[in-house]
């Protein structure tokens, strides 16, 4: 056992500091970025917020919504393959999300979707730092060499260096931060996630990767601080919940009847468990939750109300592009959070 001192900061632990600008106006500012992978060899151009792989967020209307605003959506791993062949995906904006499966399972997806475009895998666990996920990469990498994949989850520099030598080209960053995620209640594991977020976020770049912050966000102002500690990608999963892209026909219906509430959960909560595996299975624990949520409506307020705070952070420390943002920065720590 051992003890590290050093301070570790969260969203509400810090503030951006404004910095004197030139920039006139939020329409000078560009969200827009291009990035290039470095193991898939590919080239990306979007609005680098994603869709979070979740059955109550990541869902074939939540994609296509998205897309419409060049933002990315991580579509949850519990379609059919003839759902997703029948959906208007985009190649340029979608990823399909897998566990640790047999890599026929994945290259059979993929032939299905080659008309779609889809070029894009999400290889996601709660716990990134097995030797069997490191080796599932490693041989989706070799098996798919021009596929774009992002994998995780991981907390710390290390395993975000392994993954990345592994053959990720984005490496997913949080452990716990979730809403509706228990995993640091249930098994005291976490890190928080701006440290998190700025650590491996060094040690990705120095392999020329890329880093998705996932979890955590409540507001726009979260999600900037996540880009402006260096996140790459941001991964929103409450903030879209909730919204009429996430519901089905029948559900909407049934609003009324519900007050307007709509129910959602984690993907390690009883209630995923019991809908996907049967149930609970003895050897583990619920690490989610469940949560009542206000119905929101269509996404696309919400989607031009993250947007436009992101881009007016970036009018207050002069960022006239997305990319800028994190060098531009100061966090102030703020004092409650300062321990003597």
């Amino acid at each position: 056992m051992r003890i590290d001192n050093e301070p570790k900061l969260d969203f509400d632990d810090v503030l951006i500091r404004p910095k004197r600008t030139r920039l006139a106006s939020r329409k000078e500012v560009d969200l827009h970025r291009t990035f290039k992978l470095p193991n898939s060899g590919k080239t990306i151009t979007g609005i680098p917020i994603i869709a979070a792989n979740m059955d109550r967020v990541a869902t074939l209307e939540m994609a296509k919504a998205l897309a419409e605003h060049d933002l990315y959506c991580a579509i949850h791993k519990h379609y059919s393959i003839d759902e997703l062949k029948a959906a208007p995906l985009s190649g340029d904006f979608n990823f399909i999300t897998f566990g640790i499966e047999h890599i026929k399972v994945i290259k059979d997806r993929l032939e299905a979707l080659k008309g779609h475009g889809i070029d894009k895998l999400c290889l996601d666990v709660a716990n990134g730092y097995t030797e069997m996920f490191v080796d599932f990469i490693k041989e989706v990498r070799e098996e798919l060499p021009d596929t774009v994949i992002m994998a995780g989850n991981v907390a710390t520099p290390d395993m975000t260096e392994a993954l990345i030598l592994a053959g990720a080209d984005i490496v997913k960053v949080g452990i716990g931060p979730g809403s509706v995620c228990e995993t640091r209640s249930v098994t005291g594991v976490g890190y928080p996630q701006i440290s998190a977020t700025i650590e491996c976020a060094d040690a990705a770049h120095g392999l020329g990767g890329l880093i998705c912050a996932d979890g955590g966000c409540r507001t726009s102002g979260d999600v900037a601080k996540a880009f402006a500690a260096g996140a790459d990608f941001v991964m929103l999963g409450g903030m879209l919940a909730g919204h009429t892209e996430t519901l089905s026909a029948e559900e909407i219906k049934e609003l009324d009847r519900n007050n307007n509430q709509i129910e959602y959960y984690g993907m390690s909560s009883t209630e995923a468990m019991n809908k996907y595996s049967g149930g609970v299975a003895e050897h583990r624990a619920s690490e989610g939750r469940v949560s009542s949520i206000a119905y929101r409506g269509d996404v696309r307020d919400t989607i031009l109300a993250i947007l436009g705070g992101l881009r007016s952070t970036c009018t207050y420390v002069g960022a006239s592009r997305l990319k800028e943002l994190s060098k531009r920065t100061t966090f102030v720590v703020k004092y409650s959070t300062v321990r003597t």
